[in-house]
């Protein structure tokens, strides 16, 4: 029995370099004394990170991360971060995150206003587009009515070709008949002209 009460006792020493943290809302008193019965050096606060040197059942031998050793209640020590540290952890991490997400927004503001431009772009293209499209149909429809009327005045002249030929016609037929009617006249008074 001495034996296992002796094992016991030892297993708090062989924990040495062991990471532990201060409990939460605590001021503990960092001491010179190894029962500290002594007056605290230093106060330490909740979250304060320490390595412990050796323990045993009510004091631990710490050693601060600025090389401050001293002793403290092992009472007050825990192993898993307390909840004000991981939530300062958390926000810090959350600012970080928020800082970098506001960065990559300013960096995207470029790009996304070069994306609404091409965007407008775009749709005064497809209206653009529409609109040639329908001018496009209209065209189409006028020239399929022209085509219909090709075929339907296949073999007719224009107007204007008519009337120039009727206009030649009657000059021509007019000077025609002035020297049909000279010719006329001289034959008939020999040679000499009389109207």
């Amino acid at each position: 029995m001495r034996l296992v009460i002796g094992v016991l006792a030892l297993l708090p020493i062989v924990a040495a370099a062991e990471t532990a943290y201060i409990t939460d809302n605590l001021r503990l008193g960092l001491h010179q004394a190894p029962d500290t019965s002594d007056r605290a050096f230093r106060m330490l606060d909740s979250g304060q990170a320490l390595e412990i040197i050796s323990r045993d059942r009510n004091y631990a031998n710490v050693q601060l991360p600025d090389g401050a050793r001293g002793y403290v209640k092992a009472a007050y020590l825990v192993a898993d971060k307390p909840a004000k540290l991981i939530v300062a952890e958390t926000i810090a991490e959350r600012d970080a995150l928020l800082a970098e997400l506001e960065e990559t927004r300013r960096s995207f503001a470029a790009p996304a206003a070069t994306i609404k431009e091409l965007k407008d772009e775009a749709a005064e293209l497809v209206s653009k587009i529409d609109s040639a499209e329908a001018e496009i149909a209209d065209l189409k429809d006028e020239n399929a009515s022209i085509q219909g009327l090709k075929e339907r005045y296949k073999g007719s002249l224009p107007l204007s070709w008519v009337g120039a030929a009727i206009g030649v016609c009657l000059i021509g037929g007019f000077l025609l008949g002035l020297w049909w009617v000279d010719y006329s006249s001289r034959k008939r008074h020999g040679g000499i002209r009389i109207y």
